[in-house]
């Protein structure tokens, strides 16, 4: 689906200028900051939300935003990238089994942190994996996003049982030892997944903009997101997780995404340089 755009009639820099103040507004009064985002992206999922309300201005919105918590929840799910599906690139998921499983099979425990977890079909992706590799005791998952409303999504481990069939056929092409039904229960039109795959993941509220790092990790997962990031917010995140990885530590990112030009190019070597699996070495 295309984002609306602005109105023909809408000056550009008054346009320009109308939205760096409702960002400033949010980060001041909200604390989440979208300054950094990509400006054209941006742009239309600010309109998106603009028709949506009936409005005709940015300042109509920031007016609207400011004054309403509910408004800023509707915006927040509309800024917040949540395009995800299980299994999402299965091919990443082959390769994560067959180049990072046996590395990680040398650690007595294995910390994993998936930023930007969404309403988390790949985080039970993940776990799923781990199990069937018999690494999921000796695991632990840390789901973070910057959305509330879809952590508590995430938590709650139902997801679209029409949506079920593609998935399973994303999970054979992934290398899937077992038969994908294993894993949840059909009902209400919903899948719901075992809750034992949820017994050692952390659900938690972090911002990649703003946060700092929580702990030392032995993988992190960044998939697909930082495409949304300007080039300087990209190179923070990346700060961010190379002093948030364990030496040898693996970071995995989307398909369209690379540690190319970052300033950290140096300090990973290629596991899987199609699938964007790295793996810290300075």
């Amino acid at each position: 689906m295309t984002l609306p755009d602005a109105p023909t009639t809408y000056g550009a820099e008054v346009e320009r200028l109308e939205i760096e103040l409702l960002l400033e507004g949010i980060y001041r009064h909200y604390g989440f900051d979208f300054r950094s985002y990509a400006y054209a992206s941006l742009k239309r999922r600010l309109w998106k939300r603009i028709h949506a309300d009936g409005l005709s201005t940015v300042s109509a919105l920031q007016e609207r935003v400011l004054h309403d918590a509910q408004v800023m929840e509707r915006l927040l799910l509309d800024l917040s990238v949540n395009v995800t599906a299980m299994y999402r690139d299965p091919t990443f998921y082959r390769a994560f089994r067959e180049k990072a499983v046996p590395l990680l099979r040398t650690y007595p425990f294995v910390r994993l942190w998936h930023a930007g977890c969404s309403t988390g079909e790949e985080v039970f992706s993940m776990a799923i994996l781990l199990e069937e590799e018999g690494l999921y005791e000796r695991a632990r998952i840390y789901a973070t996003d910057i959305n509330e409303l879809v952590l508590r999504q995430a938590k709650t481990g139902i997801f679209p049982l029409e949506k079920m069939q593609d998935y399973t056929q994303s999970y054979v092409r992934a290398g899937g030892k077992r038969s994908f039904s294993e894993y949840y229960t059909a009902g209400y039109d919903g899948a719901i997944f075992n809750t034992s795959l949820l017994r050692n993941v952390v659900f938690a509220q972090h911002n990649l903009v703003t946060d700092r790092s929580f702990a030392e990790f032995n993988v992190i997962l960044c998939r697909n997101v930082m495409i949304y990031f300007d080039r300087e917010l990209q190179n923070r995140v990346h700060g961010l997780f190379y002093s948030s990885l364990s030496n040898f530590g693996l970071l995995a990112l989307g398909s369209k995404e690379s540690i190319r030009f970052t300033g950290y190019e140096d300090r990973y070597e290629p596991l899987d340089a199609t699938e964007k699996i790295y793996r810290r070495i300075g």
